[in-house]
């Protein structure tokens, strides 16, 4: 095999790794949602849920970083973080980090009194339209027929399994509320991208982990939520989660290193989808015609943003 040959072979190989790692943090991340309805419908509150959520986070986060580092150590491999850059744990970075997952959750949420949860998440899921404007304007991304397309089918699909809104029923409110969590969230993607600069994924997310601990701790105390524990079924679903949240972190920002920006959005709509699944297997719920299509489409969308990028052919002289 030629150089040029092996180097889009390992291209290749690299992206279909973080494709891999991008699409098992959406099905965590999916899974999360049924946890919470069980959560919730036991009395405990939303704040809570999150707290307890990100405390499960970052134990097992730091345990597992702890447990990488003294491995590394002990086969004697250098840190590959810049000693330049403040650590994950300095309060700038964690405030960036574990902020920008507390406002995205937020504003998800409140969402919610306004909006029915499919519409909601039909209007969530336009953050890939975002993330491709933005990296367009920006000049971060080359955007091209392959990422646009992708980006049509994913939203296609999205449309197809929970139904397209109908504008004259929807509240201004709701619209203006989980459209701006959808802008934040594609904001807050570039970010998350630019902390990995110099720094490990895993570093990274121990700063959400950790930094989302702090903010719905303050929160949940607030409220005086935090102890009020309706029973163990509750707190275990929001342990769950936890766990589940702390691998989608750690490979959805391994993903981002590999994938980009734009890629990384739309490779995420396998969420809804996924959690789709679980409605039909865990709950018993009718499968239609809508999540077939919707599926495939958003199936599609991905396996296209997996075709090689053609790059420009040499001018002879």
């Amino acid at each position: 095999m030629s150089e040029g040959g092996a180097a889009r072979h390992a291209a290749s190989h690299a992206a279909l790794r973080g494709t891999l790692a991008v699409v098992v943090s959406a099905c965590c991340f999916g899974s999360i949602s049924p946890l919470t309805v069980i959560a919730t419908e036991r009395g405990m509150a939303l704040e809570s849920i999150q707290t307890w959520r990100y405390v499960t986070s970052a134990v097992l986060v730091l345990v597992y970083g702890w447990w990488v580092r003294r491995s590394a150590r002990a086969a004697s491999t250098p840190s590959t973080s810049d000693g330049a850059l403040p650590p994950w744990y300095h309060p700038r970075v964690l405030l960036v980090a574990g902020g920008g997952q507390a406002v995205v959750a937020t504003l998800a949420l409140a969402a919610l009194q306004w909006l029915p949860a499919a519409t909601a998440s039909f209007l969530f899921y336009t953050y890939p339209a975002w993330v491709t404007v933005i990296a367009a304007v920006r000049g971060l991304e080359r955007i091209d027929r392959t990422r646009v397309l992708a980006l049509l089918l994913a939203l296609g699909g999205i449309g197809a399994m929970v139904g397209a809104p109908s504008t004259a029923s929807l509240s201004p409110v709701g619209v203006a509320v989980i459209l701006a969590g959808a802008l934040v969230y594609a904001l807050y993607i570039p970010v998350l991208n630019g902390l990995q600069r110099g720094r490990s994924p895993l570093d990274v997310t121990k700063a959400m982990c950790v930094g989302g601990t702090v903010c719905f701790a303050v929160w949940s105390l607030g409220s005086g939520a935090l102890l009020d524990l309706p029973d163990p079924v509750a707190l275990g679903a929001s342990m769950l989660q936890g766990a589940l949240a702390g691998g989608a972190f750690f490979g959805f920002l391994a993903g981002l290193r590999v994938l980009g920006n734009v890629r990384t959005a739309i490779t995420s709509t396998v969420e809804p989808f996924w959690t789709t699944m679980l409605g039909v297997v865990l709950l018993g719920q009718p499968i239609g015609v809508g999540t077939v299509v919707g599926g495939a489409a958003i199936m599609s969308a991905v396996l296209l943003l997996q075709r090689p990028v053609a790059l420009p052919s040499p001018r002879l002289s």
